[in-house]
């Protein structure tokens, strides 16, 4: 099956940082005295960086951590109204085991997923850890395993059939470069313009991933959202920000008025800043903290 894939882009923490075709975090402080900023650190006041991605000293406690992350983000998505019967997924790599992978159970609702209920496979579909009381969604195990073997990068991967994201799914269009925040995914999205049907074999999978390509984000036609990132909550953030920007540009579209886009080169400078993994982990901490506040038995 064909699949038309709009644009792609790769940066690195380390990029300059243009806005408005001005440094913002170049080889020095924005004073030009002091070391350089990294994007976490130009976004701080002052360059006083908010605490990133943690780092650990064994994988036990890696794996707890990245597991209630899962949970976390799935109460997320279900928060944000997400749930669509049993449908939609997010998994995550094992941190000691990189051929294999942690997801949702099929029918437990996004809003009451716990680490109890997550289940460990590897990339052929094999059940080895985890829950093992309920299936996964094979279509969702269709289309991680293919996209977790197609992106070595890809540590996590957030799949839904969300409101916003199906109804602009329906066009077989990008997202225009419209407001700051759509800019994250500039140069960096797809559309897979060929709907399979449901992705019960490996074919349907294969094709969402070659669609996806190195991009962080595809709008599957006829079906939904797709993100990856290198951490759970980047993967997490960038959905519900894309889920986002396909209902603006609906309210925007409904209009019939003429659209202002953002210039190339801001929209460049916005998507170098957004390009850096600690940030988007940042970005999704305000979420994540909200459903420990309000409810940390996903813990469990």
């Amino acid at each position: 099956m064909s699949s038309t894939a709009t644009a792609t882009a790769n940066t690195t923490a380390t990029d300059t940082i243009t806005l408005a075709g001005a440094p913002v975090a170049d080889s020095s402080r924005q004073d030009g005295n002091g070391p350089e900023l990294t994007p976490l650190q130009a976004m701080g006041h002052r360059g006083v960086a908010p605490p990133g991605i943690p780092k650990f000293t064994d994988f036990a406690t890696q794996r707890q951590w990245i597991l209630e992350h899962l949970a976390g983000a799935f109460r997320v998505f279900g928060r944000n109204g997400f749930a669509e019967g049993i449908a939609g997924h997010i998994s995550v790599r094992d941190p000691e085991f990189p051929g294999r992978f942690w997801m949702n159970p099929l029918a437990v609702h996004f809003s009451m997923m716990k680490v109890s209920d997550l289940i460990c496979l590897d990339m052929q579909g094999n059940v080895i850890g985890g829950n093992t009381t309920i299936p996964a969604n094979a279509a969702g195990v269709s289309i991680h395993t293919a996209c977790h073997i197609a992106r070595p990068d890809a540590h996590a991967i957030c799949h839904a059939h969300s409101i916003n994201g199906k109804a602009w799914a329906a066009f077989g269009r990008p997202l225009d470069m419209i407001s700051q925040d759509v800019c994250y995914f500039h140069n960096a999205h797809t559309v897979y313009d060929n709907y399979g049907g449901i992705a019960f074999g490996a074919d349907e999978g294969q094709n969402i991933a070659h669609a996806l390509g190195d991009a962080r984000a595809s709008i599957l036609v006829n079906h939904g959202l797709i993100t990856v990132g290198s951490t759970v909550d980047e993967a997490a953030y960038l959905y519900t920000l894309l889920d986002k920007s396909c209902g603006i540009q609906l309210m925007a579209e409904a209009t019939g008025l003429p659209k202002r886009i953002v210039p190339e080169a801001e929209a460049a400078g916005t998507f170098k800043v957004a390009a850096d993994p600690e940030c988007l982990y940042v970005e999704f901490q305000p979420s994540y903290k909200l459903e420990e506040y309000l409810n940390p038995d996903f813990k469990q």
